[in-house]
């Protein structure tokens, strides 16, 4: 199986290739500003829902007692916040069949 990454470059890539009207730069500043306002959404502690996608929420990890491996010693760990991502229905069918997600009335 091969194993592929896609990056920031390649969805700036993809969007231009889709939209023939959208230079590069203004694909590339379209995914710098969704990507953006994610981002300071989720620090201000907000939930992000993309129907036929899924959810970004913030999950808490409560403080804890914890082991330094190389003595020992036990360490307390801070609390922590932290992104979590919640497939939605849609991409986690089209995952286990391995297709495409078909497109949203939205989307058309």
């Amino acid at each position: 199986m091969t194993r592929f990454a896609m990056t920031r470059s390649d969805l700036v890539e993809e969007l231009a290739a889709r939209f023939s009207q959208l230079t590069h730069r203004d694909a590339e500043l379209a995914v710098k500003t969704v990507l953006d306002a994610m981002s300071d959404a989720l620090v201000r502690g907000h939930r992000i829902e993309i129907r036929g996608f899924g959810s970004f929420s913030i999950n808490r990890r409560p403080p804890r007692v914890g082991r330094n491996p190389r003595s020992g010693e036990s360490v307390m760990i801070p609390e922590k916040r932290v992104p979590h991502f919640k497939p939605g229905k849609a991409l986690r069918e089209a995952v286990d069949a391995g297709t495409p997600v078909p497109p949203t009335p939205a989307d058309l």
